[in-house]
């Protein structure tokens, strides 16, 4: 029993490391992150979409999901050409044409 003793830290300094710990806690910054402000993506040509409808991606930018054309034809400003024939807007590759099959093309 005796050999245990010599290893036990004394109380005042379990103490004053917890006042220490404490300290360096409260002095540290706290840094929150900010929400993200909505930015607009350039906005295909509403007339040559069949869909209308929008999302806001992971970097706050609100994009128009992905549509079908009236002509078939690739509209300005998309980024591929999802299985089920709509042309996604997406500036990301994750997650690209995710509800309509997948990515057939990358524009």
């Amino acid at each position: 029993m005796e050999k245990l003793t010599q290893f036990r830290t004394p109380a005042w300094r379990r103490v004053v490391a917890l006042l220490g710990l404490g300290l360096a806690l409260l002095a540290a910054p706290v840094q929150a992150k900010a929400p993200p402000t909505h930015r607009h993506a350039s906005a295909p040509a509403q007339e040559q979409l069949l869909e209308h409808g929008s999302y806001t991606n992971s970097d706050g930018v609100e994009v128009h999901s992905p549509a079908h054309t009236r002509s078939g034809k690739a509209p300005a400003g998309a980024s591929a050409r999802c299985r089920d024939g709509s042309y996604s807007f997406s500036q990301h590759r994750r997650g690209t044409c995710s509800h309509h099959g997948g990515v057939a093309a990358w524009l």
